[in-house]
């Protein structure tokens, strides 16, 4: 379910800058250093969606009260910076086999989705567009847009290509949400889920593979990205809660989030060193090391203990 739901979200905001340039006419191109109002726009739509939403979760959400057993357990717990910090670190210390094999999984996983999402937009609008953010050349693009630089103009084409084909991959990860149970069925979660990152990291090396002529090949892509999201967003945590004890779900849960949030931090810090200093900027390669990344993953889900 959360798949389905976050599928269909993502669908309508990966489309939103399109649909403002294509069909309410708001400007897609802007000064060097600005934000194209398109985009501009897509940020507040989201901005209110986001808010709305949460505020309505919270108004109508109830909370079930903790029994009087629990709250005498609660009650006997010393609080406190330091002995949360120690609760944490001996749930660390103590974790579950099968969540340590999910944990190394989740942190190569992590990693290749953010520099897909970091790098995979400017290598379509630079590399397969063949534009540039920056430009060189000029055109004249209808009466009411002065002299407007050529490369300029194909990247951003590029990178508006780039977020429908986001929004394809959305509804990809929607439609899979609904085989993923049946495929779960007959494989196991953990053949299910490595089966989907495999998938997925293939999509992602293949973009090396296209060009402008083949262009409708990123629509093939981010239909692989799309079966493996469907699966990151539900199998790692479908296997994770049949290994954790019930008193320590919350806690185990949040740990597990720790592998996410990590690796991607340590993208941020130092892969740029590396893109520039082996990859030589080349985005394409930025978003197949992502594709690398998931099949390692993929490969490594098989030592996941198998679930019941």
């Amino acid at each position: 379910m959360q798949s389905l739901f976050i599928g269909l979200g993502s669908v309508v905001a990966s489309s939103l800058p399109w649909i403002l340039s294509h069909w309410f006419g708001v400007t897609n191109v802007s000064d060097k250093g600005q934000i194209p109002h398109n985009v501009k726009i897509s940020f507040y739509i989201g901005a209110v969606a986001f808010i709305t939403f949460v505020l309505y979760t919270v108004f109508t959400t109830k909370e079930y009260p903790p029994t009087e057993e629990e709250i005498k357990e609660l009650k006997s717990k010393k609080g406190g910076f330091v002995n949360g910090f120690k609760e944490i670190l001996d749930a660390i210390l103590k974790m579950p086999k099968r969540m340590k094999q999910l944990a190394l999984v989740q942190f190569l996983t992590w990693p290749g989705l953010f520099l897909m999402w970091f790098y995979y937009t400017p290598a379509v609008g630079n590399f397969i567009y063949g534009g540039s953010a920056d430009g060189s050349s000029t055109v004249i693009v209808k009466d009411w847009i002065s002299i407007v630089d050529q490369n300029k103009l194909m990247y951003t084409r590029g990178t508006e290509f780039a977020g429908l084909t986001y929004s394809f991959q959305n509804i990809i990860t929607f439609l899979f949400a609904f085989l993923i149970p049946f495929l779960a069925s007959k494989l196991s979660n953990k053949y299910t889920h490595m089966l989907c990152l495999l998938v997925g990291g293939i999509g992602l090396l293949s973009i090396n593979f296209i060009d402008k002529d083949s262009i409708l090949g990123l629509y093939g892509v981010m239909a692989c990205v799309g079966i493996a999201w469907s699966s990151i967003l539900s199998m790692p945590y479908s296997m994770l809660s049949g290994c954790l004890p019930e008193n320590k779900i919350g806690i185990y849960m949040g740990i597990f989030n720790f592998f996410i949030v990590l690796p991607e931090i340590i993208a941020a810090l130092f892969f740029g060193a590396f893109m520039k200093n082996i990859l030589h900027n080349n985005q394409i390669y930025g978003v197949m090391c992502g594709g690398v990344l998931l099949i390692v993953a993929a490969m490594l889900t098989t030592r996941i203990t198998s679930d019941n």
